[in-house]
């Protein structure tokens, strides 16, 4: 018998102050829990607890591998050759140390940390009755854990430290513990020798121009080196992730200064790091205050009708946005200011982003919006440990082990000098760029989103693209990022290079070659089929692009000034907004 309500309470105040107790709850949990890692550990839990059977075999699997791990140690220890040792993968450099295979009790626990540590993330993808962004998503926090405990991160089973501990006489550990509260005192682990490093003094050092600033970036014009250029001007629009100098490294390893030498007039655009003040900016402001102010002025600067365009991750995204928006203002193509364009590293369609989903849902965005709120950005420092953790072995781990285990000072390198250079994102323009394009997938949607007044549709882009992508990338997954030559009524040229985001597009040509990649248009959208039918080459593949690039950006001609008295020089390269901090 259902029992009566009691008259003495005021049944909707009851349900108001329950509704808003399950509001509290849900707000304390996300703020204890913002990434939601517990419920995908629930939900996988819910979906093996409904499985006893298939729990059950999952578990003697473990049992088993167990078993193997002690019976190939003890077959090791009276002099046998081992049934089956479990080894690390390639790639793993964590127990290259030879005491991992030499010494029985070293043995007996890496082999048992790698079983387990295969089981359970096997186990985490092959849960039942969960959705596969639930199990990836228990995995990739799993494998944080497990990363985290592994032997090798200790000092009594680091084998390489116990030595070196004893061949310093205790200086290593020493070295260690200073270098640990010298991270302390910075906040992060650094990775890099910070002090060699001078922006504008040995990195970004190509000679050049500012020529023309507003309150998002300043557009840099380099001085040519060769006797005549292309009449096309490029304009490169890098993310506003980090500073643009990636691509202006040392000298050697500038993509700005070879395309330079190779005879094309380059313009960059040099994000501003924005403040608090800026918060309100929009992702309209950045592809129209931005990105379309940037081609409008090297068009104007070298009197031309049309650019070629250049966009790297993020500024690849903004790049494609762009163009859509620009086919939609014009519909006949020689009015649409850029000719032609490459895209680098870049992705348009977000349905499988890569190992970045676990940090892509509803829940995480409001934390995050809600975070912004308070001081106006995010700060660039919580997205760099938010990278950082995607490989955290060799960018979080390494480093812990190597400074503090071994205390060693980490070795000068440019490009993880640049890493660490971070930059802030403006609370709208962010908030709208996680929601719109990672989580509700809106830029390859015909006419799903609507920017600066135009609603978009990538297949009205008619301009031919030469699209890169990296084996290795794990911002933007190669595959992924090669879809967008199924999303344009364009051709497409396609080249995959070897490596990940970063040195897989900063790749120069060097002998003996560093890398290799293959190259060739894209006819199906099938990046599966486009891969098999190419041929692997090595070495760089700027020298295809700049073989591509001179076949269409027109006839070579006399250099035209780098300033004008419409655009005369605001600073010299690489200006002012890169050195604010």
């Amino acid at each position: 018998m259902a029992r009566k309500p009691d008259p003495t309470i005021d049944q909707a105040a009851w349900n108001t102050n329950l509704g808003r107790c399950a509001g509290e709850l849900a707000n304390l949990n996300r703020a204890l829990d913002p990434f939601g890692i517990g419920a995908s550990f629930a939900q996988v839990a819910r979906g093996w607890l409904t499985r006893p059977d298939e729990l059950s075999t999952a578990l003697s699997r473990l049992a088993l591998g167990l078993q193997n791990v002690q019976l190939s140690v003890w077959q090791s220890a009276l002099g046998l050759p081992p049934a089956a040792p479990v080894e690390a993968a390639r790639d793993d450099a964590r127990f290259a140390d030879p005491a991992w295979s030499r010494v029985p009790a070293l043995a007996l626990l890496k082999q048992y940390y790698l079983a387990y540590t295969r089981w359970l993330e096997d186990t985490l993808y092959d849960s039942p009755g969960v959705t596969a962004k639930d199990r990836r998503r228990a995995a990739f926090w799993a494998r944080q854990w497990l990363n985290a405990i592994a032997p090798t991160n200790y000092f009594l089973t680091n084998p390489a430290a116990v030595r070196k501990f004893w061949e310093t006489g205790g200086g290593s550990l020493a070295n260690g513990i200073r270098r640990w509260l010298d991270d302390l005192r910075v906040g992060d682990v650094q990775m890099t020798d910070r002090s060699v490093f001078h922006v504008g003094k040995n990195l970004a050092t190509t000679p050049g121009a500012v020529i023309h600033r507003n309150e998002l970036f300043e557009l840099i014009r380099y001085q040519p080196e060769t006797e005549q250029v292309r009449a096309v001007p490029i304009v490169i629009v890098p993310p506003w992730i980090n500073k643009y100098y990636i691509l202006d490294l040392s000298e050697k390893k500038s993509l700005v200064r070879h395309l330079v030498r190779e005879g094309f007039t380059v313009f960059v655009m040099s994000w501003r790091n924005p403040g608090a003040d800026l918060a309100a900016t929009t992702f309209d402001d950045y592809l129209i205050r931005g990105l379309n102010e940037a081609v409008e002025a090297a068009r104007r600067a070298c009197g031309v009708p049309q650019v070629h365009a250049v966009g790297y991750c993020i500024g690849g995204t903004a790049l494609a946005a762009l163009m859509a928006w620009l086919n939609r203002r014009h519909t006949h193509e020689p009015e649409v200011p850029v000719a032609h364009w490459t895209l680098l590293a870049t992705l348009v369609d977000f349905a499988r982003p890569g190992a970045i989903e676990v940090f892509v849902d509803e829940e995480t965005i409001e934390t995050l919006d809600k975070m912004m709120a308070q001081q106006g950005y995010l700060d660039g420092r919580e997205m760099g440990r938010t990278f950082r953790m995607l490989r955290s072995n060799s960018l979080i781990w390494h480093y812990f082990v190597h400074g503090y285990l071994y205390g060693e000072t980490p070795p000068p390198f440019d490009v993880l000098f640049w890493n660490t250079d971070v930059t802030r994102m403006p609370r709208a323009m962010h908030s709208f760029y996680l929601r719109e394009f990672y989580l509700k997938n809106r830029l390859v949607a015909r006419d799903g989103l609507t920017l600066a007044d135009e609603p978009i549709d990538l297949m009205r882009i008619r301009q031919p693209l030469y699209a890169v992508a990296c084996e290795e990338d794990h911002i933007a997954p190669w595959k992924a990022a090669f879809g967008i030559a199924g999303r344009i009524a364009a051709p497409v040229r396609c080249t995959l290079s070897s490596s990940g985001h970063i040195l897989g597009i900063i790749n120069p040509p060097v002998t003996p070659p560093k890398r290799s990649y293959c190259s060739g248009a894209a006819e199906d959208g099938s990046p599966e089929h486009w891969h098999e039918r190419q041929r692997r080459v090595e070495g760089s593949w700027w020298s295809d692009w700049t073989a591509w690039l001179a076949g269409r950006c027109g006839p070579q001609i006399a250099p035209p000034p780098v300033t004008t008295d419409e655009f005369p020089k605001l600073a010299d390269a690489p200006g002012t907004y890169v050195h604010e901090t």
